[in-house]
């Protein structure tokens, strides 16, 4: 097994590495062997900045390279790279904990209750069928260009992904356990803890991962329309000065946002379903 992960290490690093050098010197290799007309533009610099540029922007934009010391650019720059990352990652948090927890609770009382199902079910399919990013426009007019309107968007985008996949689980609990926990005297709120929520859990996790990511999408793009901080707005200004590679600096301190965010999905996935075969030993 050990040997197994070490060769899985050494292919991932491999590629990343041949990923580096083709992307650093690809364009001018490419320029040297092929006819003008035939190089991609993807390793165009101008489009997609060296590696090596990227990190001074990354150093410049993290204030590691400011000659006036690091805490005052921090301090100077309302929108450094580290408050802009902050500020994104707060609103896409709490965008997805209210996202997943509304979508949650939803999911369970409808899926529990055929009346409220029937009751509400069109109205649901018809706010789902609505593009949530065509609502960020309105969503900015309502709550302003502050937080507010970042956490609104990732909402709208980690509810309904949420809720159908709690909905589906509750429907799909094993219906003769229902009927022996109700045998043995369970109340319907003893069903709904003991009984279908644990049944559930797998189905709302396998949403939560994806609802993640979404929930970002839902901060960056609010940010785009309207901010006055985060890691979107770091990129429409470097995007007006046509600076790719502050444009990859956010792109990728994005990528580790969404990692991170991912990661701790999974550990608490993993504690909460520890009694799952697949995860016995890993809680």
């Amino acid at each position: 097994m050990a040997h197994r992960r070490s060769v899985i290490l050494f292919w991932q690093l491999a590629i990343l590495a041949l990923t580096l050098v083709v992307w650093q010197w690809g364009f001018e290799w490419s320029k040297m062997l092929l006819p003008k007309a035939y190089v991609p533009k993807i390793l165009d610099p101008y489009f997609v900045a060296k590696p090596s540029l990227i990190r001074s922007s990354f150093l410049r934009l993290g204030c590691f390279s400011d000659a006036g010391g690091f805490l005052a650019c921090v301090r100077n720059n309302d929108n450094n790279l580290w408050i802009a990352t902050l500020v994104t990652l707060k609103n896409t948090w709490w965008g997805f904990l209210f996202g997943s927890a509304s979508g949650i609770a939803a999911g369970l009382v409808l899926g529990r209750s055929d009346f409220l199902a029937r009751v509400f079910g069109p109205y649901v399919v018809a706010l789902n069928s609505i593009p949530r990013i065509a609502l960020v426009p309105l969503v900015i007019l309502i709550f302003g260009l502050g937080d507010l309107s970042k956490i609104a968007t990732a909402w709208l985008v980690v509810f309904f992904v949420v809720f159908f996949n709690t909905f589906e689980g509750t429907r799909a609990v094993d219906r003769d356990q229902i009927a022996a926990a109700r045998l043995m005297g369970a109340s319907e709120f003893a069903v709904l803890r003991t009984v279908v929520v644990p049944s559930a859990l797998a189905w709302v996790f396998a949403s939560l991962l994806p609802a993640v990511s979404f929930a970002l999408v839902g901060v960056i793009v609010g940010e785009f329309i309207g901010a006055e901080r985060g890691l979107g707005k770091l990129i429409i200004e470097a995007e007006a000065r046509a600076n790719a590679s502050e444009m990859m600096v956010a792109i990728f301190i994005m990528m580790i946002v969404g990692i991170l965010l991912a990661m701790l999905v999974q550990a608490l996935q993993s504690y909460l379903l520890r009694w799952q075969p697949q995860f016995e030993g890993t809680g």
